[in-house]
């Protein structure tokens, strides 16, 4: 009963003081918002740059090739060689299919209007079913290409490309460096994770082999792939390091990362960052923070004959301490109700023009309720004692 009396108490004292109340809980609103809005836009972040890469399946396991000059200070060059990659499915029976790439930057022009694009990819005709990158108007690139100039584009450079020309694009001609491309296809938009080695919507394709013959000097460092049905990836991962053992100039050694891995290893990574965004938020809480002290405090000053009156009618020290205590977690918690409301909503408009998918997380929820209880109670506790500690003689005489 007591409490629920001191829940009324509190809601008429802060109904009073409008004005200071609504300052104070805007500090409220605005801390919280920030901590669930972060947080949340954290979980948004991490699950649209794992969804990509678990699309891919978990039959696809990622080579990186560990060269270092040190290793082999004579060659500027990595061992690993095109041809040797090639026959990775044909040495080791637990593979289908490879897909070796180089990533390089160049210059790209249209109709003599320069494109901003992100990276020329060397590719094998394996890499558009090994990484589900989807044609959506004319070819992929063939590994019969390599004698041919011909090229795919991302999404976002056909995008580019067709602001020049209204009109169908595919056979129109493409300047990649120096050299002239013919346009054969153009892929479907693909969302971008972080695990991406690129952006494939800002890539221009071409055919591995004439990639390098442009005097690209990009190391093959990257090769995705896939495992053939039936087979665990430890069988697949000890076949391809086996096969690497065995190179006549194997002075380099692979790391394979199976998606399990990858993704674990992700996860940690955008936990940290999401935490991270958390603890940033939270400082904003501070200012919140201060804005209850200050409203309590000035409550205490305003009310001290209040307070005397009750003390001399026999109410103890504690029972006006717990009165303005909770009168500070009432402000903190309606506060906290606000900026959860607003944090969400931020979240959402972020997801919604960022065409992410909205998710809610719960536990920021429940975090913003945890954090503006704690931030009534810590910055409600100074008050409360001060409230106490006034003698009731004094306040009446002065009130």
């Amino acid at each position: 009963m007591i409490i629920k009396s001191n829940i009324k108490e509190a809601f008429r004292s802060l109904y009073s003081s409008k004005q200071r109340t609504i300052l104070a809980l805007i500090g409220i609103i605005i801390g919280i918002g920030a901590v669930i809005s972060m947080v949340s836009i954290g979980k948004i972040v991490q699950n649209e740059s794992l969804k990509g890469f678990k699309a891919l399946g978990t039959d696809i396991l990622t080579i990186q090739n560990n060269y270092s000059p040190q290793k082999n200070p004579s060659s500027n060059k990595s061992d690993i060689r095109l041809k040797d990659i090639l026959y990775i499915p044909s040495q080791c029976d637990a593979i289908e299919k490879v897909s070796p790439f180089i990533v390089s930057g160049d210059s790209v022009s249209f109709k003599g209007k320069k494109i901003e694009s992100g990276s020329i990819i060397g590719v094998t005709e394996s890499y558009f079913e090994i990484s589900k990158v989807k044609i959506s108007k004319g070819r992929a690139i063939s590994d019969l290409d390599k004698y041919y100039n011909f090229c795919v584009l991302g999404n976002n450079i056909y995008e580019k490309v067709s602001k020049i020309q209204i009109d169908n694009i595919i056979g129109e001609k493409i300047k990649i460096g120096r050299n002239i491309f013919i346009i054969i296809g153009f892929a479907e938009k693909k969302p971008l994770g972080v695990f991406s080695f690129f952006d494939i919507n800002e890539s221009v394709f071409i055919e591995i082999n004439r990639f390098m013959r442009m005097g690209n000097k990009g190391e093959i460092s990257n090769i995705t792939a896939k495992i053939k049905p039936g087979v665990d990836q430890i069988t697949a991962k000890s076949q391809i390091i086996d096969y690497f053992k065995k190179l006549t100039k194997a002075n380099n050694s692979v790391n394979i990362l199976n998606p399990e891995e990858i993704i674990a290893q992700m996860e940690k990574q955008m936990q940290l960052y999401t935490l991270f965004l958390g603890a940033i938020g939270s400082i904003s809480l501070l200012v919140g923070g201060v804005g209850v002290m200050n409203v309590m405090l000035v409550s205490v000053t305003e009310r001290s004959k209040e307070i005397g009156l009750r003390r001399a009618l026999g109410a103890r020290r504690k029972d006006i301490r717990g009165q303005f205590l909770v009168e500070a977690i009432t402000l903190s918690i309606i506060g906290g109700i606000f900026g959860i409301i607003l944090g969400v909503g931020i979240s959402f408009i972020i997801a919604y023009f960022v065409k992410w998918d909205f998710l809610i997380s719960y536990n920021a929820i429940a975090l913003g309720v945890i954090v503006s209880s704690a931030v009534g109670i810590f910055f409600g506790l100074y008050p409360a004692h001060q409230a106490s500690k006034l003698d009731p003689i004094v306040t009446l005489r002065t009130g």
